[in-house]
């Protein structure tokens, strides 16, 4: 098992919880792994295989190893899987996560006919409900004096919305949470945008770590920033990825521009060299 594929094994099921993504033991060499897909509308669980050279060489989705209990569902997710591999792979590039999340969404889209289209604008109602909550919200938070060392990332317009991310050094889940606060509930500006995405991770006392991450409703951007931080292998940071919405949808292209803040920031902070490849897939504008 190559380096690559060993920390994508281990961050797929830190993600997505332990047995995610099982090496399938048969008496051979081979890299044959089980990959059960992480979604409430399957339970369909997929055999891969990675040639010796990946991620230089793309997986090869062998078959389904068990269906999703519902008759076809194994054959939908196999070829929904196996089109999204195609679509997401790109050599040297791990490609996993970028693919389950794809097919996440298709099944959810397809399972619940009033899912939310991406970033609709809220109802006047909803708005203003939400503006009222995050207010008294912030009015009852304890705002420390002392402005968190934050490092801020170049922004990003794309499609009139703007992305800026935040980054700062954390020792604990409650400092990285007070962190948050604070920013929600110093900064107006921040504190009326779409979307705050975060996530941290914490190495604790006796070799134990911490980690999260919150999407703020912008659907499965949280983990993407954290499988972001674990790929790249940082520690004792967190990360705030703030949207403000634009009117125009991105679809997937999103996820590469929070990303590519992100990443800004950690540069930024002196955390990863910014002539050094990431291990994730994604561009900045």
């Amino acid at each position: 098992m190559s380096e690559q594929l060993a920390d994508e094994v281990e961050a797929i099921n830190s993600i997505y919880g332990d047995g995610t993504l099982v090496k399938q033991y048969d008496g051979s060499d081979q890299d044959i792994y089980i990959l059960t897909l992480p979604d409430e509308t399957t339970a369909s669980a997929l055999r891969l295989q990675f040639p010796p050279a990946y991620p230089d060489e793309p997986p090869t989705v062998l078959g389904t190893h068990s269906s999703g209990g519902k008759r076809g569902a194994g054959a939908r997710d196999l070829t929904l899987f196996r089109n999204a591999v195609g679509e997401v792979y790109e050599p040297g590039q791990v490609c996993l996560f970028d693919a389950i999340e794809q097919v996440k969404e298709l099944l959810a889209a397809a399972a619940a006919e009033t899912t939310a289209g991406e970033n609709d604008p809220p109802s006047e109602e909803e708005d203003a409900a939400a503006q009222e909550h995050l207010s008294s919200s912030a009015q009852s938070l304890p705002i420390s004096e002392e402005e968190p060392p934050w490092t801020i990332s170049d922004p990003i317009v794309e499609l009139k919305s703007t992305f800026i991310a935040r980054s700062a050094p954390v020792t604990s889940p409650a400092q990285a949470a007070q962190f948050v606060q604070h920013l929600l509930g110093s900064d107006k500006r921040v504190r009326a945008a779409t979307h705050n995405i975060t996530a941290w991770r914490i190495r604790g006392p006796n070799g134990t770590s911490f980690q999260d991450c919150d999407d703020d409703g912008e659907t499965a951007a949280g983990g993407r920033l954290l499988h972001l931080m674990q790929l790249m292998d940082l520690w004792d940071t967190m990360v705030i990825v703030t949207r403000w919405y634009g009117g125009q949808k991105l679809g997937p292209r999103r996820f590469a521009v929070i990303n590519a803040v992100a990443r800004d920031a950690f540069v930024k902070a002196g955390l990863v060299n910014e002539a050094a490849p990431a291990k994730k897939k994604g561009h900045g504008k």
